[in-house]
């Protein structure tokens, strides 16, 4: 079965969010069909919406998955299950994990279900920067790299890269 390059934003601000960052990359990279070939950098990021709960740990995930986008979503609203997040949750709420698909190869999808890319990758420093951290790839809708998006995003916010790092799982 061919893989498809994916780009995944995964962000943490309950708890020890670094060792839930880690711990769903690691169950990402045990999904059928499916490896982790790139982590980004891992930035302490202010919140967006209800400003008022801690700051979030935010990075970029590249896999390679031979899963239709269905079924990674919904693998990777699984993986946050168990990490702890709730199935039903306030929007722009703490959360243990978020997972979302932002780049799926070069697919567009828009319905109740899946927005690929992903709609806020444009307007978010948090989820461009990391992105850049691994590669350039091109918005499949906008047609233009994501380096060209980082020059006209709207958000102003400061993005602080820490040392720690997420470790990506060893070759299966």
């Amino acid at each position: 079965m061919q893989r498809h390059p994916v780009y995944l934003g995964i962000g943490s601000n309950i708890g020890d969010r670094h060792a839930h960052l880690q711990e769903a990359v690691n169950l990402l990279d045990l999904l059928p069909e499916t490896k982790v070939t790139g982590m980004s950098g891992i930035y302490m990021t202010e919140p967006v919406g209800v400003t008022e709960q801690d700051r979030f740990y935010n990075g970029v995930v590249q896999i390679e998955t031979a899963l239709s986008p269905e079924e990674l979503r919904s693998h990777c609203k699984t993986i946050e299950r168990n990490l702890g997040r709730p199935e039903e949750y306030i929007r722009w709420s703490p959360r243990v994990i978020d997972l979302d698909i932002l780049l799926y190869d070069n697919l567009i999808i828009r319905n109740r279900i899946l927005s690929i890319p992903h709609e806020e990758l444009t307007k978010r420093m948090f989820v461009l920067i990391p992105l850049l951290d691994l590669a350039d790839p091109m918005h499949p809708t906008l047609r233009c790299p994501v380096s060209s998006l980082l020059k006209s995003c709207p958000d102003r916010s400061v993005l602080v890269k820490l040392r720690e790092k997420v470790a990506i799982p060893c070759d299966k």
